[in-house]
C-alpha cells in the first residue's frame, strides 16, 4: 500500500508549529514530524493519513539538549535516544534512563528517534498496526485481540484495549517521578509523567493526555536525594533490537539499612507504564531481603489478569523486579561498605 500525498511545512519556531497544528480543517490533519520513526510506518500502513506535516527537526526553539541543573536532568523533546543513551552524566546519575534508551530498537532508529515522539508512539499490537482490522483503539466497537493472539498484550488494562504501550523510556521516568513540559495555544503546562499517562477511553483513544495542538518541548527529572540508586530491565523475545515482552524500572535509596523512596514501574503489561504501588508499599521501610523482594514482586502482580497466550508475563516480570531490587541494593551495600 503505498503512502497518501500530503503537503510539506517547516515552520520557524515552535509557536508557528502550533498554530499550524490548529489550522487543520474536519476534513484534514495536521501532524508533527519529530524523528518520524512511528509516525511515518502508521502513513505508510495507510493507518494515519495526515494532509499536512510540520517539520519540527530543526527548530531552535525546540531543545534538543541533556542538561544538568538545579531543577535536575532536563531532556529536550528533540534530543534523541541514542543522545540518552551515550550522554555521560546520565549514565553516572541516572542508568535506568541511558538502559532505557539504549535497548530501544536498533542504533539507527536510536539516532533518530527522539524523546518527545518515543514517549508518544503507539502500541505495536498487530491489530491496531493492520489496516483490516477495525479495532477498538482506531474507533471500532472491540478489540480483537482479548480474544486473539494476545502473547504481547496486557496483564493489567483499564479500557477496552489490551494492547500494551511500547515504550521502554516511559517507565524509567515514571520510576524517577519526572515531569513534562508541553506547550499548546495557551501557553506552558507541566504535567507529572503520572497524569502525562492514562488509559484509553472512548473519549480519548489515545494512551497520553497530549492535545492534538501541542507538543512535547522537555520532560525534567528532578535532582536525586543521596544514595538514590535506579535501573532498568527488560525481558525480550530475543537478546536485542526487539520490544519488551515485559520491563521493570525501580528507584529506591537505602536509609539506616533499609529501603526508602522506592519505585516499582512495570513496562509492557499494560496499556501506559504501569506503577506498583503495593510493591512499594511493601518495600519501603523494610530491609533489602531477598524474601522482601519475593513480596514485593508478588504484590506488584496482584490484580493481574493473564489474557489466553501471556500468563508467561506474570513469572516474568516477578523475575525482572527481584532482579532489579537485588542489583540495586547490592550496589548499595558495596558503595556503604566501601
Amino acid at each position: 500500500m503505498s503512502m497518501r500525498a500530503f503537503a510539506y511545512q517547516r515552520p520557524a519556531s515552535v509557536d508557528d508549529a502550533i498554530a499550524l497544528l490548529g489550522t487543520s480543517g474536519a476534513s484534514g490533519s495536521t501532524r508533527l514530524l519529530g524523528g518520524g520513526t512511528d509516525l511515518l510506518t502508521l502513513m505508510k500502513a495507510d493507518l494515519v493519513a495526515p494532509d499536512r506535516l510540520v517539520d519540527v527537526k530543526r527548530l531552535g526553539d525546540f531543545p534538543d539538549t541533556i542538561e544538568v541543573t538545579a531543577e535536575g536532568l532536563v531532556l529536550g523533546g528533540r534530543a534523541t535516544l541514542a543522545d540518552v543513551e551515550t550522554h555521560e552524566l546520565v549514565g553516572q546519575l541516572y542508568p535506568a534512563l541511558s538502559d532505557a534508551a539504549g535497548s530501544a530498537a536498533t542504533p539507527q532508529l536510536r539516532n533518530m528517534a527522539t524523546v518527545a515522539g518515543n514517549l508518544l508512539q503507539r502500541p505495536r499490537c498487530w491489530y491496531f498496526r493492520n489496516a483490516r482490522f477495525d479495532c477498538w483503539l482506531k474507533g471500532g466497537d472491540d478489540c480483537p485481540a482479548r480474544e486473539g493472539e494476545n502473547q504481547l498484550h496486557a496483564l493489567f488494562a483499564g479500557s477496552p484495549c489490551v494492547a500494551v504501550h511500547p515504550s521502554d523510556l516511559a517507565s524509567a521516568l515514571l520510576a524517577l517521578d519526572a515531569t513534562v513540559r508541553i506547550r499548546g495555544p495557551h501557553g506552558e503546562r507541566a504535567v507529572p509523567m503520572a497524569a502525562f499517562f492514562a488509559q484509553p477511553t472512548d473519549d480519548r483513544r489515545t494512551e497520553t493526555t497530549v492535545h492534538a495542538d501541542e507538543l512535547v518541548l522537555s520532560v525534567t527529572v528532578p535532582p536525586l536525594a543521596d544514595g538514590a540508586r535506579n535501573i532498568y530491565l527488560k525481558a525480550m523475545d530475543r537478546k536485542v533490537w526487539a520490544f519488551a515482552l515485559a520491563g521493570a524500572a525501580v528507584s529506591l535509596r537505602i536509609d539506616d539499612g533499609k529501603i526508602a523512596n522506592a519505585r516499582v514501574v512495570l513496562g509492557a503489561v499494560a496499556p501506559v507504564p504501569w506503577r506498583c504501588e503495593a510493591a512499594e508499599r511493601a518495600l519501603n521501610g523494610s530491609e533489602p531481603r531477598d524474601e522482601v523482594f519475593a513480596s514485593a514482586a508478588d504484590a506488584a502482580l496482584e490484580g493481574a489478569t493473564p489474557l489466553t497466550h501471556n500468563a508467561y508475563k506474570v513469572p516474568l516480570a516477578k523475575g525482572l523486579i527481584r532482579r532489579a531490587l537485588a542489583s540495586l541494593t547490592d550496589e548499595a551495600s558495596r558503595l556503604v561498605s566501601a
